[in-house]
């Protein structure tokens, strides 16, 4: 297959990319030790670990090692892959611990580095194995019944939309709420100099939503990726059974979210009445656009999109959210913070950008 028509390139540089932010946050204060960046290679392995760790290790390389064999797999650069993409891993691996050196918040060590290659050969080992017993090539022939020919980019998109749910929201669904933070960010700047004084000043303070906003908002938040993929899928039937897994990974995602941040008891939390009613809704409003063309669908999608934006950058943050969301900054979800944080953030912007472009390309209906 072309290397244009997969999506499995841009997802593997995606996923590097948040590798790297995972590994090296919160990128400040960085100091010289006044040791080789490398040292941790002959020292002792950790007398101390927990089996959060070696997961974490293990699972957060092994999606890397599949992206790069599927890619090679998927370009006829097959020879070598499985070494070539464990080898690329290892030396990404090695290239962070040796960064963390100069960071006083992480700490480099063999055994993730040992762990992280492990994780990435059993990724490529598992994209080898797949291929050799024929499950990649049902998969291209699954995309090519379902998917139009050039639908790499919303693949991507919709691909990376439950990893994005795993960030708390302070709404179910409601990705993208970064007003507050730039507005704190760029105040945090512009302290001291002349330009503090231009930056807008808030006349009135975001107040917690009310029921129906807040069923307005999770519908929006579920129409987006269901109006997202019927701009790369024809067929009105595939697009109900579409619509059917958005809501089953949705659901799934946050309620993992939920468990993640509040213990597996408290999974159904966000599962209140309006969040019911706007799952119906949703689920109503998407089957009857099944019938829309691609091109009318791609111009939903901006609507939805600005709309969702506009409502959950109004939305009040109150201090449990803050909380929860310095739990998974500080504590044990640190791996998975850097990885789920900008996907939350950045999800509908990247999907707002490829909605234009879709638009802007003119795509045919055929």
């Amino acid at each position: 297959m072309p290397m244009h028509k997969t999506s499995a390139w841009p997802l593997a540089w995606v996923y590097c990319g948040l590798i790297v932010y995972a590994s090296l946050f919160p990128f400040s204060n960085w100091r010289d030790q006044g040791v080789a960046p490398w040292f941790f290679l002959i020292e002792p392995l950790p007398k101390y670990w927990t089996a959060f760790d070696v997961v974490a290790n293990v699972l957060g390389y092994m999606p890397l090692g599949f992206l790069l064999v599927l890619s090679a797999l998927r370009t006829d650069h097959t020879r070598y892959a499985v070494r070539l993409a464990s080898m690329a891993a290892l030396v990404l691996s090695l290239l962070m611990e040796s960064f963390q050196v100069y960071l006083p918040n992480r700490v480099p060590s063999n055994l993730d580095l040992l762990l992280n290659s492990a994780g990435a050969a059993l990724g490529a080992s598992s994209a080898w194995t797949l291929e050799k017993f024929g499950a990649l090539q049902r998969w291209s022939r699954f995309r090519e019944q379902w998917f139009v020919e050039d639908a790499r980019g919303g693949l991507v998109l919709l691909a990376l939309w439950p990893l994005a749910l795993l960030f708390p929201c302070s709404v179910p669904m409601g990705l993208g709420q970064v007003l507050k933070r730039l507005e704190a960010s760029l105040a945090e700047v512009l302290v001291g100099t002349p330009f503090l004084q231009w930056l807008p000043a808030r006349d009135i303070e975001r107040q917690p939503l009310l029921p129906t906003i807040e069923w307005l908002c999770v519908m929006l938040g579920l129409l987006i990726p269901c109006l997202l993929g019927y701009c790369i899928i024809r067929l009105k039937i595939k697009r109900t059974w579409f619509s059917g897994w958005v809501f089953l990974f949705g659901i799934s995602a946050t309620t993992l979210s939920a468990a993640l941040s509040f213990g597996p008891e408290h999974a159904w939390v966000w599962f209140a009445m309006p969040v019911k009613m706007a799952l119906i809704s949703a689920l109503v409003v998407s089957i009857g656009l099944v019938w829309v063309p691609r091109r009318a669908a791609a111009v939903l999608l901006l609507l939805v999109l600005g709309l969702h934006l506009g409502l959950i950058n109004q939305t009040f943050i109150g201090p449990y959210f803050e909380q929860t969301l310095f739990m998974w900054e500080q504590g044990q979800f640190i791996r998975f913070h850097g990885l789920a944080q900008w996907l939350g953030w950045l999800w509908p912007f990247a999907s707002l950008a490829y909605a234009l472009s879709y638009l802007w390309g003119g795509e045919s209906e055929n």
